[in-house]
């Protein structure tokens, strides 16, 4: 399938990786893409390393399995460069994304030779500013929804807003800072190499 896009999300329990994953899933599907929005399963704990995966497509997927050649792989927390091989199987044609203030002098090391496109962005600095508190999801939403042009800005927020309407139909206070944190997010994303 030529028009399908694969990502592969790395993040710790607790980050809110798996979440992420499924509203990207809804917001995809929303837009009338065909879509996959799960997580790998293991012995999950606040701390310990996840994976989640989307998969999405114009036309119907019959793939169930998980991702081992993503286009785009997202990485929540940057500690995990050290301990998990998140580049494994990405095409050079796609890009990561990493939640991280490091330089570029500084990830490459970290990225087993890596030759494609690096995005970052400082999810805990957008997080802080709209919300108050570090969520790192929401920002890293955005970034890859600016990084893949899965589809365009303005579809996703109008998507995302309706959606947190729902979401947080009984606490719409918090509706403003995580839109807040949305549009901050499409603008600190950043190419470093």
């Amino acid at each position: 399938m030529d028009n399908m896009i694969e990502i592969r999300w790395h993040g710790r329990g607790g980050q809110g990786a798996k979440t992420a994953s499924l509203l990207l899933a809804d917001a995809a599907f929303n837009t009338g893409k065909y879509i996959q929005g799960f997580p790998e399963y293991g012995p999950e704990r606040m701390g310990a390393p996840i994976t989640a995966y989307n998969r999405i497509s114009t036309s119907p997927i019959r793939i169930h399995s998980n991702i081992y050649e993503p286009d785009y792989v997202v990485v929540v927390d940057d500690s995990l460069l050290e301990s998990v091989p998140v580049t494994n199987g990405l095409k050079e044609t796609g890009a990561i994304l990493i939640n991280t203030t490091k330089t570029a002098e500084e990830l490459k090391p970290l990225l087993n030779g890596y030759k494609g496109k690096i995005y970052t962005i400082d999810a805990r600095k957008v997080s802080q500013e709209a919300l108050g508190k570090y969520f790192p999801n929401t920002p890293m939403l955005a970034a890859i929804v600016k990084v893949s042009n899965i589809m365009t800005e303005q579809e996703f927020l109008n998507d995302m807003k309706g959606s947190f309407q729902h979401k947080f139909a009984k606490k719409p206070e918090v509706i403003e800072g995580n839109m807040k944190a949305l549009e901050l997010a499409l603008k600190e994303v950043k190419l470093i190499n």
